[in-house]
């Protein structure tokens, strides 16, 4: 009974990634996503509150990766800030986030570009917010660990930081980037990005 139930979940989830992913959060009607998954509309309640529900089920993973992104550099997990200045760091950062959109790249482009309608439809937004606030308590740790730093830097300047991601993870999606050009285009973007911090930061 529960492989049952997995497996009509499943294909629930499934054919809402493929409506969504086609039609968008307010385009998609929970009786085609029944039809697609071959159930009937009520069995669909028996998984997901309602649609907004399943909607924030099919994006989860990708929302789980930008979590676990933003806490592994500036969060609880968050690393020193001379770890910067390696080349190691330039070659971690260029892998995660050409694994992001490699393992994400239908999911980042249902909710970036197609959440209207939903409780998700601002996430870009909220989450540039939050990250804004992760980054300054992650220079004020930074500054009591290394006193000769400048994280004097403005609220803006974070700010702008998550929005260029943003555009830019839009920008590679709207233009349906191929993988090799992409890793070149990551590479010379996060390139400029740590490069610029390290003037700033003067690390």
């Amino acid at each position: 009974m529960q492989v049952q139930k997995e497996d009509i979940r499943g294909r629930v989830l499934a054919a809402a990634r493929e409506q969504f992913g086609r039609k968008g959060y307010s385009g998609a009607s929970m009786r085609e996503i029944a039809a697609s998954a071959g159930v009937g509309v009520g069995n669909i309640y028996n998984y997901f509150t309602n649609k907004d529900g399943l909607f924030r089920e099919v994006v989860r993973p990708v929302l789980c990766a930008l979590e676990a992104m933003l806490q592994e550099h500036h969060g609880i997990r968050g690393g020193d800030i001379m770890s910067m200045r390696s080349e190691k760091y330039l070659e971690s950062c260029i892998d995660e986030y050409v694994s992001l959109m490699d393992r994400y790249r239908g999911l980042m482009e249902i909710l970036l570009l197609r959440a209207q309608g939903s409780s998700l439809e601002h996430f870009r937004e909220n989450y540039t917010d939050r990250s804004t606030e992760v980054v300054k308590a992650w220079f004020a740790s930074m500054r009591q660990k290394h006193p000769g730093i400048n994280t004097a830097v403005s609220d803006f300047i974070i700010h702008l930081h998550t929005v260029w991601m943003f555009t830019m993870f839009e920008e590679l999606l709207m233009h349906s980037v191929p993988r090799q050009e992409m890793e070149s285009i990551l590479h010379d973007y996060i390139l400029f990005e740590i490069q610029g911090w390290r003037a700033i930061i003067r690390i």
